[in-house]
């Protein structure tokens, strides 16, 4: 994405104010639509993004997304980046063995399992200082989408290199996902040859109403749950563990209220969401938004830890609350593409916080703010370094 020299969305864009874009998107939101050089609309309201994302003009193709690979120019994208009816179809064939209406205590049967390996993570932490990212926020929702989907664990060196690659930019970087795809189409062929009792080989054996995926839509649907499956999640705990450690308050109403976790996760979804931005819309026709008209064919980035900050919508927004008034935020965005996954994702965080909690009552942060991944789409630390006292 180009974007206009100077602008706002150009610095928010930029690495060095990752760690905290908040006072910037607050300025973004006083023009609820701006433009930038390319032509690229970006809203920043909560009212303006909720009614894009329910816009049937509002299209999640992308035409400069043809491929991901010079040799895959034949694969096509997930259903995260298609729109009805083919968006519809893919994402019942997803959904079927991951939860309701098909199987609708998938998500609640993984607490033991989840419970365990936290206990597991935490009692490998070293002695005297830790980085929560890398032993405790990574790895728990990339074991668990593994073991859900059937990739390897011992492969995770190799996908994890690919998909660093591919989210560093805005636009994913194509190589990289094409090296995934290869990965992944290989381990889709074995699942279809010897199926397994994992994810891949429900999809690849899925004889329901709606007809098997064929292969090329198996290899982007692998691709889309293995990243989204672990990618946001680890942002999820490592901005909660932060939450927690800057605001020791709430870690003590944690710990004595345990149950007091399901609003924490509510409002750090809201307050510091893992997906900072949806970008890659575009508009199908002329559409009427807050107070302008996006015109046909301009490309569209609705950024959605703006509107999850607008006053209009919530009260005292920059002020971290779970004990807010319940109200509606974009943290997994919303309409036909809503995170099919979050009942997992909050499944895995809450259990993570509970687990975590007496371990950050005697922990205190090295670096503040830390070390940010560079994604400004999947923002998150990338280190959380801290001492055990």
């Amino acid at each position: 994405m180009t974007t206009s020299v100077g602008s706002t969305f150009s610095a928010v864009l930029d690495p060095v104010n990752r760690h905290d874009p908040y006072p910037l998107l607050a300025s973004l939101r006083r023009t609820p639509v701006t433009v930038e050089a390319d032509g690229t609309r970006v809203v920043s309201t909560f009212d303006a993004i909720t009614a894009l994302l329910h816009d049937p003009r509002v299209s999640s193709l992308d035409v400069a997304d043809a491929g991901v690979g010079s040799d895959l120019v034949s694969l096509p994208p997930s259903f995260l980046r298609l729109d009805p009816p083919a968006h519809d179809r893919l994402r019942r064939l997803a959904t079927r063995p991951f939860g309701p209406p098909h199987t609708p205590h998938f998500v609640a049967d993984l607490q033991p399992s989840l419970e365990a390996l936290t206990a597991e993570l935490i009692g490998d932490f070293p002695p005297s200082t830790v980085d929560l990212v890398d032993r405790f926020a990574y790895p728990l929702p990339v074991r668990v989408t593994c073991a859900l989907l059937g990739v390897p664990l011992q492969d995770e060196p190799r996908f994890r290199a690919w998909i660093d690659a591919a989210l560093i930019a805005v636009r994913p970087d194509r190589a990289a996902l094409g090296n995934l795809a290869r990965y992944l189409g290989d381990l889709v062929d074995r699942r279809i040859a010897d199926p397994g009792d994992d994810l891949l080989s429900a999809l690849a054996t899925d004889d329901g109403p709606d007809g098997r995926m064929t292969r090329p839509e198996l290899v982007s649907t692998a691709m889309l749950l293995l990243i989204a499956g672990h990618e946001t999640t680890v942002n999820l705990i490592a901005n909660s563990a932060l939450v927690l450690l800057r605001q020791p308050l709430w870690l003590d109403r944690l710990r004595a209220e345990p149950d007091v976790v399901v609003r924490f996760v509510e409002e750090v979804l809201r307050y510091d969401p893992p997906v900072q931005m949806l970008p890659w819309r575009t508009a199908l026709d002329d559409i009427p938004v807050a107070g302008t008209t996006i015109p046909r064919g301009a490309s569209i980035t609705l950024v959605l830890a703006a509107g999850n900050r607008d006053p209009e919508q919530f009260a005292d927004p920059d002020r971290f609350d779970p004990d807010r008034r319940p109200a509606q935020h974009l943290g997994f965005g919303d309409g036909i593409h809503y995170c099919f996954g979050a009942p997992l994702a909050r499944l895995e965080a809450q259990t993570a916080l509970r687990a975590l909690a007496p371990v950050l009552a005697r922990a205190r942060l090295l670096q503040d703010p830390p070390v940010y991944r560079l994604s400004a789409v999947l923002r998150g630390p990338r280190h959380l370094r801290v001492a055990l006292d």
